[in-house]
């Protein structure tokens, strides 16, 4: 059982490079096989494809975290506290998960088909009870009508993007990885800060 975790965690190990270094089009079965130190057929006997495995690596980034992140959309909280508290989900799941934004870029560059299929990746968008708030606390007028689905792409775009250039920001501000991690803290309460002072009515 051990070995076959370890051969299966070489696997996952070096395709992730891989499918970073060269893309996963560009990344064929043999070189996977090659990279984690084993022969092509114990690489189908685990996974069978490059696409199941591009699977199991994805889900297996964000099923934790995407759970979470829906239970907050999904909860009773209220929208402020949402935002709040999915902003921050979704940092610390970034934060541990650097590649996670490499990953979805991947998935998003290939097709539409495929991004319908993969269940993890829907899951990081909004849900139909988030959305439905969003419109009735415009209606009440708690808070300025908004589009949902530009309020949703409004977060997810300043969650991800200092992700996405990371190796940027560190080098126009010669910040160290501890400073980058600082930076990225930092944003945690300013994200919330500007969605919420955008839907807030004025008196």
């Amino acid at each position: 059982m051990t070995r076959s975790r370890n051969t299966e965690q070489k696997i996952f190990d070096a395709a992730t490079e891989l499918f970073l270094e060269k893309g996963v089009d560009r990344t064929s079965v043999r070189e996977i096989a090659t990279k984690a130190g084993i022969n092509l057929a114990l690489m189908n006997y685990y996974f069978r494809s490059k696409e199941n495995l591009f699977n199991a690596i994805f889900s297996s980034l964000v099923k934790k975290n995407s759970e979470e992140l829906i239970r907050i959309l999904d909860s009773d909280l209220s929208l402020e506290e949402k935002i709040r508290q999915y902003v921050e989900v979704y940092i610390d799941m970034l934060s541990e998960n650097p590649l996670l934004v490499s990953f979805v870029m991947a998935i998003l560059h290939r097709s539409r088909e495929r991004i319908t299929e993969m269940k993890a990746i829907s899951n990081l968008y909004a849900t139909e009870k988030f959305t439905q708030q969003v419109l009735e606390e415009g209606k009440k007028g708690n808070i300025n009508r908004t589009d949902p689905s530009q309020l949703f792409v409004d977060m997810l775009s300043l969650i991800a993007f200092p992700f996405a250039i990371k190796m940027l920001v560190i080098d126009k501000n010669n910040f160290s990885n501890k400073d980058f991690a600082d930076f990225i803290l930092e944003r945690k309460k300013r994200i919330p800060d500007m969605l919420i002072e955008m839907l807030r009515k004025k008196s």
